[in-house]
């Protein structure tokens, strides 16, 4: 597994949602279908479907909100009903793996993060992208923020 430090910039047009940390599992990809069977509303899309999700600061942080969303290749003035347009442009640490492996991928780039002397940015989102690889298989890209 390689990790690698990057500046990314995201431009996203999504559904957001709120709920438990521990139910993001279900609610994120409920969500998700939610949005791709309006994606046709969504103007300049690249395709390529995104979430950003709020860091859980510690063990009392229980409710927590994210958005599913597809990326664009530009700011938009209008979006859809109900949606939001967020942009973003971080450094981050960013590793890619089977999405059956998210935890583990998630749990490698936190180590690595503390081994390499990183400290995590807090007030900014963790981002998933997510490319299918053919069979039903599906691959995920974390991005992590961490302190510039």
């Amino acid at each position: 597994m390689s990790i690698m430090v990057v500046e990314k910039e995201f431009k996203l047009v999504g559904l957001k949602g709120i709920g438990e940390f521990d139910n993001f599992s279900h609610e994120v990809p409920f969500l998700a279908k939610q949005l791709l069977s309006r994606s046709n509303e969504i103007l300049n899309s690249i395709e390529t479907e995104v979430a950003f999700f709020e860091p859980k600061k510690d063990e009392d942080h229980k409710v927590g909100h994210y958005y599913v969303g597809l990326m664009v290749s530009e700011k938009l003035d209008e979006v859809p009903t109900g949606m939001d347009y967020i942009e973003t442009n971080k450094s981050y640490i960013t590793t890619r793996g089977n999405i059956s492996k998210l935890g583990e991928l998630h749990l490698n780039l936190l180590n690595w993060a503390v081994k390499q002397g990183y400290q995590r940015d807090l007030d900014s989102y963790i981002v998933e992208t997510y490319h299918p690889i053919g069979e039903g298989e599906e691959e995920v890209q974390i991005y992590l923020p961490i302190q510039s």
